[in-house]
């Protein structure tokens, strides 16, 4: 049989439609509590993250695989931690004792501080309110604490390949330090900015090998947690 050049499907590559490593800009659309299974009451924080709007040619996750009738996100999406790793009770080395909740709220405190005063205000006005931190969480969708609010952030990412053979990223924010903060207000001026400037070696973690490429690009659009496997590391990954 012959080859015909002029019947070949559109479709194939493309944008990306989950966010990568990377300094981005992005919005939250929610947050939510993730139970690591691995110690005791242990919980990662996921903040679920979509980047700018790419604009018409851009063909991003449906925002409900269950009802597509409420269109589709705008821009790339991705599931992202808070920390690289789970909030738990403990002790660091030095013998300073840890508290989850009271590190979960001071994670909240410094996104509300990104957010703008309002949110700030918001956060001083739960006071008493809740008997869990998942009450905060919820408190947070609930009221749209973050609505309209754009972050200029530093995404690292832990490196791991896919059924396919593709490398994808467990998404993280680094650590707050003297050196810099992993998000701020995207509002904030260049020359006052103190966001983490991405590094590759500092910001990727744990590579993989390349595996042989079992699948081609272009012969189903993945699903979210396609993109994102579950794993020890990864149970829970987002559906949209």
């Amino acid at each position: 049989m012959s080859i015909s050049t002029t019947d070949i499907p559109e479709g194939g590559g493309g944008i990306q439609k989950v966010l990568q490593p990377g300094n981005r800009k992005t919005k939250i659309n929610s947050i939510d509590l993730e139970p690591f299974p691995f110690i005791d009451d242990a919980q990662h924080v996921c903040l679920y993250m979509e980047g700018a709007d790419l604009g018409e040619d851009f063909e991003g996750f449906f925002v409900n695989k269950e009802d597509e009738s409420q269109g589709r996100y705008s821009g790339q999406v991705a599931r992202v931690r808070a920390n690289q790793y789970a909030y738990a009770d403990g002790k660091t080395k030095s013998g300073i004792e840890v508290k989850r909740d009271t590190e979960i709220l001071r994670f909240f405190k410094n996104l509300c501080k990104a957010i703008g005063p309002k949110a700030l205000a918001w956060l001083d006005d739960q006071d008493g309110k809740f008997d869990t931190i998942q009450g905060i969480v919820e408190a947070f969708n609930a009221d749209n604490v973050a609505e309209g609010a754009w972050f200029n952030c530093c995404l690292a990412g832990k490196e791991y390949a896919n059924k396919s053979g593709y490398t994808n990223y467990d998404l993280y924010l680094p650590k707050f330090t003297k050196d810099g903060v992993p998000f701020e207000n995207a509002e904030v001026d260049e020359s006052s900015s103190r966001l983490v400037k991405y590094d590759e070696t500092k910001h990727i973690t744990k590579k993989k090998e390349a595996k042989e490429v079992e699948e081609f690009a272009g012969e189903k659009e993945k699903s979210a947690t396609e993109e994102q496997p579950v794993t020890e590391e990864t149970k829970g990954d987002f559906e949209l």
